[in-house]
């Protein structure tokens, strides 16, 4: 097994800084913002030959309250699963009553704790420390996370303790997963779907909107099928986004529905479909990522209701009419397990190889039922087809004049393909090439020998043309 470490600390300590430091990527978000992170976010540490998992965590003070306290019980929960604690202590604000309840606290785990004093830059390290030592402590870790400085030594020290990590453990997590991103507006249930999907509370919960602020990737298996689950950040019209961890939030969505395998766009049925909606369905069809709809909310609500929301569906949406609708509870469950279903099939439909042949047949019979339109008394002539990508699936086409092909017929092919292939969730996309002439541009230069039949030719001709003349 890889070891497990776990960053703990008061808000605004540098923990998520440090991860990034670690990790050496930028998935945590970083602002000068206490509070920042809320859920747990797991990334791989590669120091030399050494490998772990770290685990970001919200900040924690003791004196939690609201969705503090929802934080504080994520920070618990990756303290028990870690195999080694980073504790992170702010040089420039120095000892607070809140590192000393939290050290109180950690003295009565058995877990390995390494108190880690950040933000020492400008200043001796000794004179920065000198007062943690109230602690009781025999040792601490002076480090500047924004710069690196003395993390290599932090990560010796850590390392040094951990047993070699096996080859075949190594590569276990090398295998290929089903990504699913769950989207959606502020407070639609996303994180709640998440936490249901999974059967644990994973993600923060609250009834507040913008509670979840960066993207969580969670990896689990299901009857034995490797997926990866991405909580994101609720996405509200650009009106409404005035903070800047938003507007880094929002950047954190998009890009992880290009990371994505299937996305499921959550709704809340007691508002309908509305337009923000309508502009993350749009930002999905655009990037070709596998759609499925999930309306939640769905009990408690009066049947004429529901049926004005099956009719919106049914209006509105018609331009994704590929994607599969489940009405759902995330809170009680109800229709959650169903999702799976139309998740699978989204993936292979948007992953599945497809074989020239067959794309060619499917080609020929949509030709041969409804031939493609005359252009300036030119019939446009699609000659074979073949795969050009996956997720999404992409068809290419050769033939003559298909800059030419007008949409409605690019849209009867899309759905002929569709038909044949048996796809069900994902967009296609068609592309048309066009065969080139070799000759054109190109001037036929005679020979010499045929230059001379050539006058030849003409003198006769014209000899015949004045005896002609001449009879008359």
């Amino acid at each position: 097994m890889i070891p497990v470490v776990a960053l703990v600390g008061r808000p605004n300590v540098g923990k998520s800084t440090l991860f990034n430091r670690l990790t050496r990527s930028r998935d945590a978000l970083v602002a000068d913002f206490p509070g920042l992170t809320r859920d747990r976010k797991y990334g791989e540490v590669t120091h030399g030959r050494n490998r772990f998992i770290a685990i970001d965590t919200g900040g924690i003070t003791g004196d939690e309250e609201g969705i503090d306290s929802v934080m504080a019980e994520q920070s618990q929960a990756a303290i028990e699963e870690a195999d080694a604690v980073l504790f992170l202590l702010d040089a420039k604000a120095g000892l607070t009553p809140s590192d000393y309840a939290l050290a109180s606290k950690f003295r009565s785990s058995n877990k390995p704790f390494y108190y880690v004093v950040n933000k020492v830059d400008g200043v001796d390290p000794n004179t920065a420390m000198a007062e943690f030592y109230e602690l009781g402590v025999e040792h601490f870790y002076p480090i500047t996370a924004t710069q690196g400085r003395g993390v290599r030594q932090l990560l010796d020290e850590l390392v040094s303790t951990f047993p070699p990590v096996e080859e075949e453990a190594a590569e276990e997590d090398q295998y290929k997963s089903t990504r699913i991103a769950i989207i959606g507006r502020p407070n639609v249930g996303k994180s709640t779907l998440v936490n249901r999907l999974l059967g644990e509370e994973r993600v923060v919960v609250f009834d507040q909107p913008g509670t979840t602020r960066d993207s969580i990737y969670i990896d689990y298996e299901r009857d034995g099928e490797p997926y990866t689950l991405i909580d994101t950040a609720g996405v509200r019209r650009r009106k409404n986004v005035k903070e800047v961890v938003e507007k880094f939030s929002i950047v954190k969505t998009l890009k992880a529905i290009d990371d994505a395998n299937v996305t499921i766009l959550v709704m809340d049925a007691r508002e309908g479909v509305v337009d923000q909606d309508l502009h993350l369905l749009g930002q999905v069809v655009e990037s070709g990522r596998a759609l499925v709809l999930a309306v939640n909310k769905w009990d408690g609500l009066e049947p004429d209701h529901k049926e004005r929301v099956k009719f919106e569906l049914e209006r509105r949406l018609q331009f994704i009419d590929y994607a599969e609708v489940h009405f759902i509870s995330a809170l009680h469950g109800t229709g959650v397990g169903h999702l799976y279903d139309s998740v699978n099939k989204a993936y292979h439909s948007a992953t599945d190889k497809m074989s020239t042949r067959q794309l060619t047949t499917i080609l020929e019979g949509a030709v041969f039922d409804h031939a493609p339109p005359m252009i300036n008394g030119r019939r446009i002539k699609l000659r074979y087809a073949h795969a050009g990508g996956q997720n999404p699936p992409i068809i290419v086409i050769h033939g003559n004049q298909t800059d030419k092909v007008p949409a409605s017929y690019q849209r009867y092919l899309e759905k002929t393909f569709r038909k044949h292939l048996d796809m069900v969730g994902t967009p296609i996309r068609i592309e048309f090439r066009t065969s080139e002439n070799p000759y054109e541009g190109k001037k036929n230069k005679l020979t010499s020998r045929q230059v001379n039949r050539k006058k030849r030719l003409m003198k006769f001709v014209k000899k015949r043309d004045a005896k002609k003349k001449r009879g008359k």
